[in-house]
């Protein structure tokens, strides 16, 4: 399983580095914030649109296919803008090397949860958050330095051999038997049901709900981030740096996490994950420094950082037997809803108003999330 997971963590590099490429790459053609969150929200159109078919797919058929399907997607978007230059290429090569990372990030959080166990699922997610930390640390920094020291086009190129290292590692015999010998594909119809099905289980809805909430403060960070960090004058290696930070400090939390699970309640985690992450977005318009700014990033990475893995435990420990791939689906299509939604809203509002108000209604959304934490987090006490 380890080479499996190392695999999606290479191509995840390349798919944070093509988002910080892309963002500056437009900004440097000189696109409004509206048309790079046009960009931006594309990254995630397919994943929303098929994020659900691609988990009945690994429910049926098992993982091998979908993840080497995937990589071969990611790798054609993200060659064609190393070798046509322009802004109309992006639209195209974003759609696929989104829903190419889709198409691997679904099976390895499925592995990850079907190798584990009710008392070790939180542990084994952090390890995997761990990992998706240090390649969003990788990403933006490698692609940061590319552009102030080549251009937009070399990163892009360099960002595709991360994808084909992905692909020879996937090519394993080893790998091979991991896919076929310890998760075998669910062939029962009567496994099957409807989403709603999912939907109406109020334990799945209440994580959804929460899940949503932190993974749009995720997203619209490094949506903003690159925009903030341009109109405050930053180069693009300072502005991949402080992406950088983000997610050191989200392994940071990760690596303390098992320690941290034995004290506290994967909802009382997630309240206190919304929390400071609500704060963190009333302060940012604030920050005016580097200094600062980083600061802030480093208290927002800590505070995410901790979440997804008791979302995704969460997430495995409520779904309905042999529908663990699908209701992972079901998070990401609701989750890149939000991507392909906010990113455009923000985007016209940053246009018009002011990047103010955008910092101020995220913080706004995260809060929303707090009271079902909450009421969770007080039930495992009593």
């Amino acid at each position: 399983m380890l080479q499996l997971v190392l695999a999606s963590l290479v191509a995840h590099v390349a798919l944070v580095g093509a988002r910080i490429t892309t963002s500056l790459y437009a900004l440097s053609l000189h696109a409004s914030t509206f048309t790079i969150g046009i960009l931006i929200a594309l990254f995630a159109l397919f994943p929303m649109i098929f994020a659900v078919p691609i988990g009945r797919w690994v429910d049926r058929v098992g993982m091998q296919r979908p993840i080497r399907i995937g990589t071969i997607v990611m790798a054609t978007g993200c060659v064609i803008p190393s070798l046509v230059d322009g802004l109309p290429v992006l639209y195209f090569s974003v759609l696929l090397i989104g829903s190419g990372f889709l198409a691997v990030h679904i099976p390895v959080q499925h592995a990850v949860g079907a190798f584990s166990t009710a008392a070790t699922r939180a542990k084994h997610f952090s390890w995997l958050g761990m990992g998706y930390s240090a390649s969003s640390f990788v990403g933006p920094v490698v692609a940061g330095y590319l552009i102030d020291h080549a251009r937009h086009g070399i990163s892009f190129a360099v960002l595709t051999g991360f994808v084909l290292v992905s692909m020879v590692m996937q090519m394993s015999k080893k790998l091979s038997g991991l896919h076929t010998q310890h998760i075998e594909p669910v062939k029962d119809s009567s496994q099957k049901g409807s989403i709603l099905e999912l939907l109406r289980n109020r334990e799945l809805l209440r994580v959804y709900v929460v899940g949503i909430c932190l993974a749009s403060a995720w997203d619209l960070f490094m949506f903003v981030m690159p925009i903030h960090g341009t109109r405050m004058g930053l180069s693009a290696s300072s502005i991949g740096l402080i992406l950088g930070a983000f997610s050191a400090a989200t392994f940071t939390v990760r690596l303390g996490m098992q320690w941290i699970a034995r004290h506290f309640s994967e909802w009382q985690i997630l309240t206190a994950s919304l929390g400071f992450s609500t704060l963190c977005y009333l302060v940012f318009p604030f920050m005016t420094t580097t200094l600062s700014l980083l600061l802030v990033t480093v208290a927002l990475g800590l505070a995410l950082g901790a979440s997804q893995p008791n979302v995704l435990s969460l997430l495995h420990q409520n779904a309905p037997p042999g529908r663990a791939g699908e209701a992972v689906g079901v998070r990401i299509t609701i989750g890149n809803a939000s991507q392909v939604v906010l990113p455009l809203a923000f985007g016209a509002a940053g246009a018009t108003l002011g990047l103010f108000p955008v910092f101020w209604a995220m913080g706004a959304l995260i809060a929303v999330g707090v009271p079902i934490a909450w009421r969770k987090s007080r039930e495992k006490i009593e």
